[in-house]
């Protein structure tokens, strides 16, 4: 984005993270602004790609997936683009940052149980070309998402 977010930017991305199917009518009602003001600032804030979409938020253990655990890789840095592609793929992988430090890439994997989980790490991840190795953290228990919105409302 080209300027700064300004105090309606941020209060706009507040309300949508909380509600991303809330209507402009009511967002413009919340932050005491016209809805054509509304619609265009959020069109801005797209066509920037500060807003990248907007999407469902699902529990994964009512949709079937009770296992959760974070997988570190360690692999041949210069297969990192190849494996990377790989492991987005996947089913189950819901979230993939290469990172600094003990190990190059943690994964967060979402699974049906633990033997799908150990299938998808020991015999799918574990096997692929330019991983040298894993270790998974499994999830006992996940808070509620801490709220992004704390970020925008400054």
């Amino acid at each position: 984005m080209a300027s700064p977010l300004d105090a309606i930017d941020r209060q706009i991305l507040a309300e949508l993270t909380r509600d991303g199917r809330m209507s402009m009518r009511t967002l413009a009602e919340r932050l005491h602004i016209s809805r054509a003001n509304a619609y265009a600032r959020v069109e801005r804030l797209r066509a920037a790609q500060v807003i990248r979409g907007f999407r469902a938020d699902i529990d994964p253990v009512a949709a079937g997936l009770g296992t959760s655990a974070y997988v570190t890789v360690n692999l041949h840095q210069a297969e990192w683009r190849d494996v990377g592609e790989k492991l987005r793929a996947l089913p189950g992988v819901v979230h993939i940052a290469l990172v600094g430090g003990e190990f190059d890439a943690i994964l967060l994997v979402r699974a049906k149980d633990n033997a799908d989980l150990g299938r998808l790490v020991l015999d799918t991840i574990q096997g692929m070309p330019g991983v040298v190795n894993t270790r998974t953290l499994l999830v006992f228990e996940e808070a509620e998402p801490l709220s992004a919105t704390a970020i925008w409302e400054q």
